[in-house]
């Protein structure tokens, strides 16, 4: 799987997790000098305290496009070191 944002490959992976509908990318797997820590936080009831990160592509910045769970609750386990998109990043094989 492929997450692409801005004409370039941000992550890239066999590996994916698919949770609600999301593919989570396994931490190593995305292309690190593309990111940028965010101050931004959610919490998800039966995930845990969500983090982000804004994407920064070839001079443009979208705001908090990717997500991870630093920590995660037993139940997400499954996606622990794992990072996931929205706002126009799109997934595909």
């Amino acid at each position: 799987m492929k997450a692409i944002w801005n004409g370039e490959v941000i992550a890239e992976s066999n590996e994916t997790v698919v949770v609600e509908g999301n593919h989570y990318f396994p931490h190593d797997s995305i292309k690190k000098e593309y990111y940028k820590e965010s101050n931004t936080h959610t919490t998800c009831p039966w995930k845990g305290l969500a983090s982000y990160y804004s994407l920064e592509v070839n001079g443009s910045e979208n705001t908090d496009a990717a997500w991870y769970y630093p920590e995660t609750s037993e139940l997400a386990k499954g996606i622990k070191n794992h990072v996931a998109f929205w706002k126009g990043v799109q997934i595909e094989n």
